[in-house]
């Protein structure tokens, strides 16, 4: 794999996983802007692995809670192992969507117009959501009824160009939570989302015979997990002071281009 497409698969990959923006939209482009075959299942699981980590490490705190929260059987503290629960609860729809999803072969969810009008709607809701969102809500306030809502959103993010992250905002600032909330339990949630979706991708590895993960791989993983970190750190720090209009602005530029290029021919 050349070294130039390594470094831009992990950009794009650890850049634009947690930001509400759509990485599968944007992995979708890359062999249509450069030329490039696409990439491989191999180095989509390492991108995955490492973005997984990146999240991991960043909310260490918060899941060493849930986590000792969960085996003390909500002794230690019933608030983090309840919200172990509402994660795990609410990753249950996507994942069935997801293995169907993975199986169906719908050529439409590969399609360029798929992810241009998918940006450009969920835009706007993302843009409406935040715009007469409450904001009165924070993490405290979290049940299991708006978890789980939030979790059936997931199931929209199956179409290139919705965003995972965008659609658990999107949300989540429905449900009145504020932005801060809403990006930490999309955060929160994206990593039983991620396991499920590696280990599935790696199921179909083995079943293939196509699981030799090289130095490729590894630094696709690395690269990915490092741009990944960086991204939800600015993403946080932009949202304690500002709100989603500069995402909204963003993917609405990118479904009008994509628009305009396929109106142009430019894909054919």
């Amino acid at each position: 794999m050349p070294i130039f497409m390594i470094i831009l698969v992990s950009l794009v990959q650890g850049v634009t996983e947690f930001l509400p923006i759509s990485s599968s939209g944007h992995l979708v482009l890359l062999p249509v802007l450069t030329d490039q075959p696409y990439q491989g299942r191999t180095i989509d699981v390492a991108a995955h692995v490492g973005t997984f980590f990146a999240v991991l490490f960043f909310l260490r705190a918060d899941i060493t809670r849930i986590i000792i929260g969960i085996l003390s059987f909500g002794k230690h503290n019933p608030n983090d192992a309840q919200l172990g629960l509402m994660l795990m609860t609410a990753t249950i729809p996507v994942i069935g969507a997801g293995l169907y999803v993975n199986y169906a072969n719908w050529n439409w969810l590969i399609m360029i117009e798929t992810l241009a009008w998918s940006n450009l709607l969920f835009a706007v809701l993302l843009w409406g959501a935040d715009r007469y969102g409450l904001a009165m809500k924070t993490m405290n306030d979290m049940r299991f009824s708006p978890a789980i809502f939030i979790g059936l959103a997931q199931i929209c993010a199956l179409v290139p160009g919705a965003s995972r992250s965008g659609v658990t905002m999107t949300a989540a600032r429905m449900l009145g939570f504020d932005r801060i909330t809403a990006a930490r339990f999309s955060l929160l949630l994206s990593l039983p989302t991620i396991a499920g979706a590696g280990i599935l991708k790696t199921r179909d590895l083995v079943k293939d015979g196509d699981l030799a993960l090289g130095s490729d791989a590894a630094l696709v993983a690395l690269l990915s997990g490092l741009m990944a970190f960086l991204a939800m750190r600015a993403m946080m720090a932009w949202l304690a002071r500002a709100n989603f209009n500069i995402f909204v602005y963003y993917r609405l530029v990118l479904g009008a281009a994509l628009i305009w290029a396929i109106q142009s021919n430019m894909f054919a």
